[in-house]
């Protein structure tokens, strides 16, 4: 293993012995990709191969695929010398780059996408860096000025909003999160990926924020890009476990779970004033982190309402969610949204919460009123449909209040000094 920001000697590279490991681990997490695998493998392959200048292993990671993956893949290695094959029983690209980057000897490892939507004229520009110790991390990047990228413009729209949410949410200062073109050196590695949690499709969102707030050196690479329209991942699904897994960061680093100033030990970082550095507060980044934590909240006010509904009329049911959903996202706010910290103010911030808990009782049972008194017996979805929107104003009320009120800063209130008067001194006569 190398050292942590050392350049890899010769023995390092692989130059001294062919039976030294590989300088590179390219890993390629796959799922019922038996179409796909082979061509991109192939290209990979020769690309290495002709252009590299380095030993080098391709790792297909095939993680649970139930069509013929395996049988590709397995091939695939007993042709093309450098290929290996490590399947995995269950699914989940994070599960799968955890596993395939800890088991692995080489002391850079790569991960890419299947598609190969990323010019693989940019592998070298992504790992010199990491090989020449200058660096710990490095990702490919399509949000950059310089880089050029063929996609439609949902995907371009849901891309710039998913980092953009990170910028505000989680203080990133990274550009493109998501690109499926990175590279970790073997070291850094070992000691992040014990603490990644997630096994999905955030996994290397979180290895990426962990590692910036750990002071880590991350280098962007602008790419060229191309869009796969046959791409099979499931955006709504994605999307809502990279906001949970927001979330569950944001918590994670409001109570300080984790062990930044640890490893900014363990790196020979200079330490932060705060071990866990807050977000800026920003009306942006508190807006961002006000509406994830909202739009949680509101999830769960309807589950309970949808609960309630069962057993009391609508506005008791209406009443006992809100407060109950109001409770917790005034704590959320408190801590995540605002920064602020221990028990001292709890009890008013509380008090101070509920009223503005009133003023969206007062939106929300007021609507209900309206809708009952327009039509006495509303369906169910009419009731919701009226509820999502009384929330809507009543949260944008809620941010205004919880921002300008109840979470703003104290001024001490002092006295006014009143100086005293000078009064000249006249000489005797």
């Amino acid at each position: 293993m190398t050292t942590l920001g050392r350049p890899f000697a010769a023995a390092d590279l692989g130059l001294e012995s062919a039976a030294r490991p590989p300088v590179l681990d390219i890993v390629i997490p796959v799922h019922n990709e038996e179409r796909d695998l082979e061509p991109c493998v192939r290209r990979l392959h020769a690309y290495l191969t002709d252009e590299l200048g380095y030993p080098f292993r391709i790792t297909v990671a095939e993680n649970a695929s139930s069509d013929g993956t395996v049988d590709v893949a397995r091939r695939l290695a007993g042709e093309l010398s450098g290929v290996r094959l490590l399947a995995l029983p269950d699914p989940g690209r994070g599960r799968a780059l955890r596993t395939a980057w800890l088991g692995s000897d080489a002391p850079v490892l790569v991960y890419m996408d299947v598609d190969l939507s990323t010019d693989l004229a940019a592998l070298l520009p992504l790992v010199a860096p990491l090989i020449s110790g200058h660096s710990d991390l490095a990702i490919g990047t399509r949000l950059a000025r310089s880089s050029r990228v063929v996609r439609g413009a949902k995907r371009e729209i849901i891309s710039r909003s998913y980092n953009l949410i990170l910028r505000g949410t989680l203080a990133t200062r990274l550009s493109d999160a998501q690109c499926g073109f990175k590279a970790i050196r073997a070291d850094v590695a070992a000691r992040l990926l014990p603490l990644v949690q997630d096994t999905g499709w955030f996994f290397d969102t979180e290895l990426l924020v962990l590692a910036e707030r750990s002071g880590l050196r991350i280098h962007e690479v602008p790419v060229d890009w191309v869009d796969d329209p046959d791409s099979r991942v499931d955006i709504v699904k994605t999307a809502k476990a990279d906001l949970a897994g927001i979330f569950r960061l944001l918590v994670a680093m409001s109570r300080g779970r984790l062990p930044v100033a640890e490893l900014r030990a363990q790196f020979g970082r200079a330490p932060l004033p705060d071990p866990v550095p807050g977000v800026p507060p920003g009306l942006l980044g508190q807006a961002l982190r006000f509406g994830l934590i909202g739009a949680l909240s509101t999830v769960a006010y309807l589950v309970l309402f949808v609960l309630l509904r069962g057993a009391l009329s609508a506005q008791p049911a209406n009443l006992i969610a809100l407060l109950i959903t109001a409770v917790a996202n005034t704590a959320a706010n408190r801590r995540i949204t605002f920064g602020i910290r221990g028990t001292p103010g709890v009890a008013r911030a509380q008090f101070q919460g509920l009223v503005v808990f009133g003023l969206g009782l007062g939106l929300t049972s007021g609507s209900l009123a309206v809708l009952h008194a327009v039509s006495p017996h509303p369906r169910s979805h009419a009731e919701l449909v009226v509820l999502v929107a009384a929330n809507a104003m009543a949260t944008l009320l809620r941010f205004v209040l919880l921002r300008g009120w109840v979470f703003a800063p104290r001024s001490a209130r002092r006295r006014p000094v009143v100086e005293p008067e000078l009064v000249e001194e006249l000489p005797a006569a």
